[in-house]
């Protein structure tokens, strides 16, 4: 029976451990898409406690709470101690056996405290104590868990009427580790709710300086919000959306729904489809015109449960996968990019693990050659970020494409202390090889090997996105 937890976790073959120990542990992190707060990075903010750290903003958590019967204050509930919202975290970890927060939980607990006792409600205090303790020391601030995990560049997500100041204040302070930001406008599209987006249009006007009284003068605003995005070191975009968008348009019907849209008149679902797609290609041509990446997050139902969006507002546990009949749309998307010559570096994302082998094949359609990989499967996004997911993803890639192009793992996450999922991923990525090996499946080239673990984990990232 191996150990839970040793130096050789998931790494089930003397090959699978000599790719990890050797070669992709020792690799720097690029953290290409995360969700970090810059003023956090720019202030190198001190945490009060393990709480602060662990639980705060953490709906992956108040989801297993949820489930296991604590109640609400206890997860985001401002009447409740730091100390009373961990021992209900610490009661629900023996719950999660075979759930990816039991690996995040102890791997983190580990790598970041020293820590390698279980958390349960009987180690709860000794933890928290143990782990407040250590946050009091300098190194155990924001700043020093990125220079801890080797971290050399983070991408946060940004929207595009940020005014980037903490990026700045990073940058003029000297700090060794790059964080950059990526151009996130899902909400310069977002004509669900016309009150909400005639609302952000107004303030994007103010920002960029620009008196939008029409279509066109929004697109003015965003271009010059984009400008000011690349001249602070943007290289990349993001944007959540549910589906692919393929509704046929034209100038003069976006002009009238965003007329409408400004009025805070209600759309058809044809209108709010036409408008997405219109923006989400001109989006995409700003990118290509700016030498950026683009990424695309989506399947996910957001915010479910009405009444606790209410309550608390989005991004507190409440978003699922979503089922989206999506890549005709999709490939047409691209095509019509690539056909217009405007097709720039693309990462699909799929929430719903159904359309791996979608995605797989997609991307052979788009690659030119122009660079290796031009056209990316995303890493397991968000509920797939876990064993089984990875592994899936990892597995379409390689049938159907080249996993050796991947350029890897992102964190997606507010945290601070999710960085030991790029350890997780690299060690799963070292098994599914070292197994192969073997099995006979792969051959014993040991060169060519240490080139792929260590491409995937750092070199494809740093060569692709040209930050």
């Amino acid at each position: 029976m191996k150990k839970f937890m040793d130096e050789n976790f998931l790494l089930e073959t003397s090959t699978a451990q000599d790719l990890f120990h050797n070669h992709a542990a020792k690799m720097p992190i690029i953290d290409y898409h995360c969700h970090l707060i810059p003023e956090m990075v720019a202030n190198d903010h001190k945490f009060k406690s393990i709480t602060e750290l662990w639980l705060g903003g953490d709906h992956y958590k108040w989801r297993a709470m949820r489930t296991n019967g604590v109640d609400e204050k206890y997860c985001t509930g401002t009447e409740t101690s730091d100390w009373e919202k961990f021992e209900k975290w610490a009661e629900t970890v023996p719950y999660t056996f075979r759930n990816p927060l039991y690996h995040w939980t102890h791997l983190e607990l580990k790598t970041a405290f020293g820590i390698d006792k279980l958390l349960s409600p009987k180690t709860a205090r000794e933890i928290y104590d143990e782990c407040n303790e250590k946050l009091q020391q300098p190194e155990y601030t924001a700043r020093g868990f990125m220079r801890r995990y080797n971290v050399e560049c983070v991408c946060t997500t940004d929207d595009p009427i940020d005014d980037l100041r903490y990026h700045k204040q990073t940058r003029e302070s000297g700090f060794e580790i790059k964080m950059i930001p990526a151009w996130r406008p899902d909400k310069a599209m977002a004509v669900d709710n016309t009150k909400n987006f005639a609302e952000y249009v107004n303030k994007l006007g103010e920002v960029a300086g620009v008196s939008i009284a029409k279509f066109q003068d929004m697109i003015d605003a965003l271009q010059k919000r984009h400008d000011f995005f690349h001249e602070n070191g943007c290289r990349l975009s993001d944007h959540g959306i549910e589906e692919f968008y393929d509704e046929p348009y034209t100038d003069s019907q976006i002009e009238i729904i965003f007329e409408k849209a400004m009025r805070g008149q209600e759309l058809s679902q044809q209108e709010i489809r036409q408008f997405k797609h219109c923006m989400l290609t001109i989006f995409a041509e700003m990118d290509h015109a700016s030498d950026w990446t683009q990424q695309f997050h989506y399947g996910a139902i957001r915010d479910n449960n009405s009444l606790m969006f209410k309550k608390l507002g989005p991004d507190t546990g409440f978003d699922s996968i979503g089922e989206f009949n999506t890549a005709k749309a999709m490939s047409h998307f691209l095509d019509h990019l690539n056909a217009e010559g405007k097709l720039t570096r693309t990462i699909l994302y799929t929430l719903n693990p159904c359309a791996n082998e979608v995605i797989a094949t997609m991307l052979g359609n788009f690659q030119d050659g122009s660079c290796p990989g031009k056209i990316q499967f995303g890493s397991g996004w968000w509920f797939n970020d876990q064993l089984d997911g990875m592994t899936r993803q990892m597995n379409a890639l390689s049938v159907l494409g080249l996993l050796s192009r991947f350029v890897g793992m992102l964190t997606d996450s507010r945290s601070f202390l999710s960085y030991p999922r790029h350890e997780y991923f690299r060690r799963l990525l070292c098994n599914l090889l070292g197994n192969d090996v073997e099995k006979g499946l792969l051959p014993d080239d040991k060169e060519s090997l240490y080139r792929m673990v260590e491409d995937i984990s750092y070199y494809n990232a740093k060569n692709y996105f040209k930050f």
